[in-house]
C-alpha cells in the first residue's frame, strides 16, 4: 500500500492518495511512513502548520534515514511556500504610496507564562531564531521594535495579533497632525470647564477653552536634564563627562475631539499666573500673599501641586506612566527622533533624543 500511496503522490492523485491514507491510518496508525505520508497529505492541501507539526515530531522521533531526509524536503518546501506567500502578501501591502511613508512598530508587554509561544510565533512570522525572539518580547513596558515603511509594518503586526502578540504601528506623518498646546498656566476653571494661556506649535500665544470632559487620558513624563562636569578619575586625572542633573516633568492631557494635545512642563508653567493650585481655594484679597507664597516654594510643590489638582478633575481618566521604559528602547532610533519636532521649550546646551521620544510615545497612545 506504501507503493500505491507513493506513486498516487507521483501523479497528483491526492484524491487517491487521501484514500489510502486513510485506510493505512486504521491499520498503522503508528507506523512512521503513515505519519510521512499523512503530513505530506496535509502539506498539499494547504494545511501547513499541520504538516509542520508533523514532520517536526518525525525528525525527533524517528531514526530512520529515508523518513527524515523527506520530512526535511517537506519542511523546506513549507518554509519556500509561506516566504512566497509572505514576499506577496508584503508585496500587496505596499503597493498604496501612502503605505511606504516611515512608520513605527511597538510590542506591548507580554506575562512571563506566554513568553515561550509567543517567541516562537514571532519567530516564525519574522524569520529570527526563537531564542532571539524572546529577548526581544517586552515584560514590563512598550517596546519599540522597527521603523520602516508603514505598509510593512502594517502587514507585520496583522500578523502578530493573528498569533496573539499585542503591537501597534503608526505612521510619522499621522504623528505630526497632532496640534500641541505648551501650556503656560490655568487662566480660568470650573467644575465643567476651563482655559488655558498657551503657546500653539507656531509659537503664537493664545487661549483654549475646553470642556473637563473632552479630556479622554493623560501622559506623565521624566525628561532627564544633563550637565558636564569634571571628575577625577582613578589615577587623579581631570576627566570631563556628562551626568543627570534633575529632572524636568512633563503631562499631557489629550483631547481627540480637537485632535489636540494640552501639554505642560514644571519648567516654563507658570505658577505665579492664573488659577490658584493649592488645596483651599484663596480669595482676591489673599491673592497677593498667596503669589508671595509661590515665589518661595520649589518648583517641585508646586508641580505636585497642580497634579493634585488634576487629580481632582480628571479622577476616573487613564494615565499613562510608562514613558521610560519605552523611551529605552526608543533611543536607539535617533534617525527616527530626528525627524519629529518635540514640542518641549527647555534649555539644553545639547540636543537630547527624550524631548522628541516623549513626542513618540504620547502621539501614540493618542493615536491608539
Amino acid at each position: 500500500m506504501l507503493k500505491q500511496i507513493a506513486d498516487a503522490f507521483e501523479h497528483h492523485d491526492y484524491q487517491t492518495a487521501a484514500r489510502l491514507i486513510k485506510k493505512l491510518l486504521k491499520q498503522e496508525p503508528n507506523n512512521p511512513w503513515t505519519q510521512l505520508y499523512l503530513g505530506r497529505l496535509q502539506e498539499v492541501r494547504g494545511k501547513l502548520q499541520a504538516a509542520e507539526r508533523i514532520y517536526r515530531q518525525l525528525l525527533k522521533g524517528t531514526p530512520v534515514p529515508k523518513i527524515m531526509a523527506q520530512a526535511r524536503q517537506g519542511l523546506a518546501r513549507i518554509e519556500a511556500t509561506a516566504k512566497e506567500k509572505r514576499q506577496q502578501a508584503l508585496a500587496q501591502a505596499t503597493a498604496d504610496p501612502e503605505s511606504n511613508e516611515l512608520g513605527v512598530l511597538v510590542l506591548k508587554p507580554i506575562s512571563q507564562q506566554d513568553k515561550p509561544k509567543a517567541a516562537q510565533n514571532l519567530a516564525r512570522i519574522l524569520g529570527i531564531d526563537p531564542y532571539t525572539a524572546r529577548l526581544q518580547l517586552p515584560t514590563r513596558g512598550w517596546r519599540l521594535y522597527r521603523t520602516g515603511p508603514v505598509g510593512e509594518l502594517k502587514y507585520y503586526g496583522s500578523l502578530l495579533r493573528e498569533a496573539s502578540i499585542k503591537c501597534l504601528w503608526a505612521s510619522v506623518a499621522d504623528i505630526k497632525t497632532i496640534n500641541i498646546y505648551q501650556v503656560k498656566y490655568f487662566s480660568d476653571s470650573s467644575d465643567q470647564e476651563t482655559t488655558v494661556v498657551c503657546h500653539n506649535s507656531q509659537g503664537q500665544l493664545g487661549s483654549f477653552s475646553f470642556n473637563w470632559s473632552e479630556v479622554t487620558q493623560r501622559v506623565d513624563g521624566r525628561l532627564p536634564l544633563f550637565e558636564k562636569v569634571v571628575d577625577l578619575d582613578a589615577r587623579r586625572n581631570l576627566t570631563r563627562k556628562t551626568q543627570t542633573l534633575d529632572y524636568a516633568m512633563v503631562c499631557d492631557l489629550h483631547l481627540p475631539q480637537r485632535h489636540s494635545i494640552l501639554r505642560l512642563c514644571d519648567r516654563n508653567y507658570q505658577f505665579q499666573q492664573g488659577i490658584a493650585l493649592t488645596p483651599k481655594s484663596v480669595s482676591r484679597q489673599n491673592k497677593q500673599s498667596q503669589d508671595s507664597h509661590i515665589h518661595q516654594s520649589t518648583t517641585r510643590e508646586n508641580w505636585n501641586n497642580l497634579a493634585n489638582y488634576l487629580n481632582v478633575r480628571l479622577l476616573e481618566k487613564p494615565v499613562w506612566s510608562d514613558f521610560t521604559t519605552f523611551a529605552q528602547t526608543a533611543l536607539d532610533y535617533q534617525d527616527l527622533l530626528e525627524k519629529l519636532e518635540s514640542h518641549i521649550d527647555l534649555f539644553r546646551l545639547v540636543e537630547t533624543p527624550w524631548d522628541p521620544a516623549f513626542q513618540l510615545y504620547s502621539g501614540l497612545v493618542f493615536l491608539h
